[in-house]
């Protein structure tokens, strides 16, 4: 299903079309502020294996991040944040960053690696942000974004919904994507360290 949102204002019954999909084990495609990317519900183990099969990973391999809705929200999942760490986060979130914390017990055993650490993301952007608020806890996120293939089937929601359809439940036109990644910050250690440099620039 090709589901179109208005990116800026949301319409709530499809917000609750959506919901309603993750909360029954589906697989959803969805805009963020950089890539398109693909998720489920994180407490589902069936259907983060399905993402994992889709990626070609096993989920113990696979480094898969959290999108939160907000910063109350961020800390449900992490153990207490380091103050200077804290303040880059409020400073450049929501935006295009994922942010490597370490991870409490709330985060579902499958997701932990031996560093016990877990990628956070506050996407600027309404759509998927009103998914998470609603659902009432973070949704699995990776990038469907795959240097092998053409451009715009990381931009364009109705290529790749013709390249997705088989494989998820719904595919939300939210507008044309990025195809630059987010900024992935290490925040585990005294000094923040940038693993890769996407999109966001970090305000120190």
């Amino acid at each position: 299903m090709l589901l179109k949102i208005h990116p800026a204002n949301p319409s709530a019954r499809s917000i609750q079309k959506v919901v309603d999909i993750l909360n029954d084990g589906g697989l959803v495609i969805y805009p963020t502020d950089t890539v398109y990317g693909i998720g489920c519900d994180i407490f589902n183990i069936k259907a983060v294996e399905k993402v994992a099969r889709i990626k070609g990973l096993k989920v113990k391999d696979a480094n898969f991040s959290f999108i939160c809705h907000d910063f109350s929200h961020l800390s449900d999942y992490t153990r207490p944040i380091h103050g200077s760490h804290f303040k880059l986060i409020r400073k450049n979130l929501p935006g295009p960053f994922t942010f490597i914390l370490p991870a409490n017990n709330n985060v579902p055993k499958l997701f932990k690696n031996k560093k016990k650490t877990v990628g956070i993301r506050i996407p600027d952007n309404n759509i998927i942000l009103e998914i998470v608020r609603s659902l009432s806890h973070p949704i699995l996120t990776t990038s469907i974004h795959d240097e092998d293939e053409v451009l715009e089937y990381t931009t364009d929601p109705e290529l790749i919904h013709e390249k997705f359809k088989d494989m998820v439940d719904v595919v939300i036109d939210g507008g044309y994507g990025n195809n630059i990644p987010s900024t992935v910050v290490d925040c585990t250690d005294t000094e923040p360290v940038i693993l890769r440099q996407g999109i966001g620039e970090l305000k120190l």
